[in-house]
């Protein structure tokens, strides 16, 4: 692939006898630019003060600074834009009532990694019916993150492609960097450039090893190939990003959400933050083997840490939604309304009682 082609639409001409680049493509389709894009969907006031306040409070909490919990809680992906305002909205109201135990972060997961194919996120499918109108994804989801949070709320996404973030990053207040792509350098270096803070998810296979490297490369500084906010390929040298931290989501060997490994991977981020509180644990993938019948079993492991007064926790990930469980997705099918198409998720009112119980654990520690 050349990318040098100012048409939509390219074919073989009938010269091209002996073509050498891009044998295997289809078409490039032009797509706006990040700048394009900002400037349709602008960023405004209340929602530039939510992500400004969802991001030093994250950091200040990893620095142990700000003594609450940080919750990063919402569905395991959004493919419905009108059912993320109405989880938002229900969410907003509790993480009002309990802000002073809790940082109550949404999952807006837009991009979704696959082992090996299936449906990849709202961004490059929103019609979910296989026409990957990516174009229109671009502006669904930037449209959502605008519109959670002008409602207070900040923002949590997995930051899979290494150009989205331009078209996104300036709504977003966390970030992660997923257990597929941890061992990518590419990833690495863009985190080195994030404004957010960011964590790392350990390897499928459960080991720490990954994270850490990749929390070493992103404090650093590097210089990379991107793209700037106008689309021009652009040598991005960055400052290094500070603000990371391990999150612990088990592997192909089990759990890793107990006392050992939270206290292994803090000593682990030791050697390259010395933040106070490092650790975060998914109480979903697999931690609880993929059933969200079992989150709530990660969530009291780690409530009961959290009542440990050396614990180095920053906090949990719940995937959560409307409804309770998963449904298959396929093209042009009816799907059951607040169910989610990809890994399964806690229903709403379990997802309240988590929050609850999680805020009641801070309050108790003081």
């Amino acid at each position: 692939m050349t990318g040098s082609h100012p048409s939509t639409d390219r074919s073989m001409g009938a010269g091209d006898v002996h073509p050498l680049d891009d044998r295997h493509v289809a078409s490039f389709e032009v797509i706006p630019t990040p700048h394009e894009l900002r400037t349709e969907f602008p960023r405004t006031e209340a929602g530039a003060v939510t992500v400004a306040a969802g991001r030093d409070a994250i950091a200040a909490a990893m620095r142990g600074t700000d003594d609450r919990m940080v919750v990063i809680v919402g569905p395991c992906s959004i493919h419905d834009p009108r059912l993320a305002r109405e989880y938002a909205e229900r969410l907003r109201k509790v993480a009002d009532d309990l802000a002073d135990d809790l940082i109550v972060v949404m999952r807006t997961y837009f991009e979704k990694p696959r082992t090996s194919i299936g449906w990849k996120g709202l961004i490059y499918d929103p019609g979910l019916d296989g026409s990957s109108d990516a174009s229109r994804g671009l502006r669904v989801s930037r449209q959502v993150l605008l519109e959670v949070t002008e409602l207070g709320l900040p923002c949590a996404v997995e930051v899979l492609d290494t150009i989205t973030p331009q078209y996104q990053s300036d709504l977003v207040a966390w970030a992660a960097i997923g257990a597929r792509t941890v061992e990518s350098q590419v990833h690495r270096q863009l985190a080195s450039g994030l404004s957010m803070p960011v964590g790392f998810k350990n390897g499928t296979d459960g080991t720490i090893g990954g994270a850490a490297n990749a929390m070493a490369a992103a404090v650093a500084p590097h210089a990379f190939f991107g793209v700037d906010g106008h689309g021009q390929t652009s040598v991005v040298r960055t400052s290094g990003n500070a603000d990371v931290h391990v999150v612990l989501r088990g592997g192909s060997d089990g759990p890793n959400y107990e006392v050992e490994h939270v206290q292994a991977a803090a000593r682990a981020a030791d050697r390259v933050t010395g933040h106070a509180r490092p650790v975060m644990v998914d109480a979903s993938h697999g931690n609880s083997g993929k059933d969200h019948r079992r989150q709530h079993l990660v969530v009291d492991d780690v409530l009961a840490q959290w009542r440990r007064p050396d614990h180095r926790l920053l906090g949990l990930m719940i995937e959560s939604n409307l409804q309770p469980g998963r449904q298959d997705w396929l093209p042009d099918q009816p799907l059951e309304r607040g169910v989610s198409i990809t890994d399964a998720c806690v229903g709403w009112d379990e997802t309240v009682e988590l929050l609850h119980a999680c805020a009641a654990t801070v309050a108790e520690g003081r």
